[in-house]
């Protein structure tokens, strides 16, 4: 009954509606996910200062490296788990299910030890100072021992969202949000423990979202479930994770690196206080990234299932609706950094001369996100029918192929502005090769 019933909206709901149902908890959960970082930036730039900013950027490259395996399971098997539904073939995504809850304990083991090990020496390359390495270090001592927390909870609430679960996978997410920003004030301001308290409160935050989520695949009323027999590894089920998987893995991939190599640019050009203004510039863009990409994740389930099922024009359709948002909602933040950057700023610090850095940096970074929207829609759209080069090149091209050539070239001549201005560079190069595949997709398809 309850197959019949998610499967029957999936496939014969109109389009505008069942969007609004898959993207507003997608949206409510990708937006509580950023927020863990900004709550945590916006009460340590008040509470402790602008350096202890700077050190929590500097952890950025960490957090990315190990988040990316956590997208490469969940992302992978949301996306194939929506087209065995499509199929009607439970079983097979049921295998899936399970398949990825041994991966991502096997991955986190594998990535977390090493991470420890050589930590003074990532941060150092990662462009650390004698003033801002304390900081980073004292976060990630506690953060990343714990990271099996947010692989767990991140990865299997795409798959929760993608059987038919969307308001159940925004709770998950707002459980553990709403909890981080009851916490860290306490931990930072009234136990006075700074940046570790911030830590503290983020682990016990996963911690909660984490139980949930995992209680959902273990209830009867779940449509998939874990199942024993499926833990086992399957080389071939390994395998069709990964080949979806790897598309937003190396995005985040590519994210560490560019962040690595900014976090030398704005050392070189800007110092410390740089290092800082990127970390809420950066919180600023997440904000507006992750609601987008909301929306592209409450596209996915309807997508791939209409997809699996040989629907196309509801396929196109989907997206068309999704392209519009996106680039409407992507236009009035972009608008308002532009027009408001010193009150934006001002929310994350009072010391002025970071405030000053930072509302710069905004004002120039952003200035052509209007287009980001669309270039990450269409990078959703080929992950979720299964086109994975075609996602994995998207993906890599605004962060990747074009950013970090034009963070070599531009500094040099326009000092710290150069940091500023490949952004926008990066944004309008990757909008117009995501319109290009997406025009040579919709051909074929006609």
């Amino acid at each position: 009954m309850m197959t019949n019933e998610i499967t029957c909206k999936l496939e014969h709901e109109k389009i505008s509606r069942l969007l609004l149902n898959y993207a507003i908890p997608a949206v409510i959960g990708t937006m509580v996910n950023s927020l863990y970082n900004i709550v945590d930036r916006i009460f340590i730039g008040h509470g402790v200062g602008p350096l202890a900013i700077s050190g929590l950027t500097l952890t950025f490259p960490i957090l990315f490296f190990l988040q990316a395996f956590g997208m490469l399971v969940g992302t992978g098997a949301a996306t194939h788990v929506s087209i065995f539904l499509g199929r009607r073939d439970n079983d097979r995504a049921e295998n899936i299910l399970g398949n990825a809850l041994t991966m991502t304990f096997v991955i986190t083991g594998i990535t977390v030890v090493p991470s420890l090990l050589f930590l003074d020496d990532l941060l150092i390359w990662f462009g650390g100072s004698e003033a801002t390495i304390p900081y980073a270090r004292e976060y990630l001592y506690i953060i990343i021992p714990t990271t099996i927390l947010p692989a767990l909870s991140f990865s299997f609430n795409a798959v929760m969202r993608a059987s038919g679960y969307p308001r159940k996978a925004m709770a998950t997410m707002l459980i553990g949000a709403i909890l981080n920003v009851i916490l860290d004030p306490v931990f930072i301001f009234a136990l006075d423990m700074g940046i570790k308290g911030a830590a503290y409160a983020t682990v016990i935050s996963m911690a909660a979202s984490t139980a949930f989520v995992m209680h959902h695949f273990v209830s009867r009323e779940s449509l998939i479930r874990f199942r024993r027999k499926y833990l086992k590894p399957d080389r071939h089920i390994i395998w069709t994770i990964v080949t979806i998987g790897i598309s937003p893995f190396a995005m985040q991939l590519a994210g560490s690196l560019v962040n690595v190599v900014m976090n030398h640019s704005l050392q070189a050009y800007g110092g410390d206080l740089a290092l800082g203004a990127n970390g809420i510039i950066s919180s600023v863009g997440m904000l507006l990234v992750m609601l987008v990409i909301g929306i592209a994740q409450g596209m996915q389930p309807i997508v791939g299932f209409n997809y699996g099922a040989g629907h196309h024009r509801r396929v196109m359709e989907t997206l068309r609706f999704v392209i519009i948002t996106a680039t409407c909602i992507m236009g009035i933040g972009w608008a308002c950094c532009l027009l408001l950057p010193e009150i934006i700023v001002r929310g994350f610090t009072s010391d002025p001369e970071l405030a000053a850095i930072s509302a710069n940096g905004l004002r120039l970074s952003l200035s052509l996100f209007i287009v980001v929207g669309s270039q990450i829609a269409i990078s959703q759209f080929f992950q979720s029918i299964g086109i994975a080069w075609k996602a994995i090149f998207l993906s890599l091209t605004r962060q990747f192929l074009y950013l970090i050539p034009a963070i070599w070239f531009l500094p040099p001549f326009l000092g710290l502005d150069g940091v500023w201005y490949s952004a926008p560079i990066s944004d309008g190069l990757a909008a117009v090769t995501a319109w290009i595949f997406l025009w040579q997709h919709a051909g074929r398809v006609k």
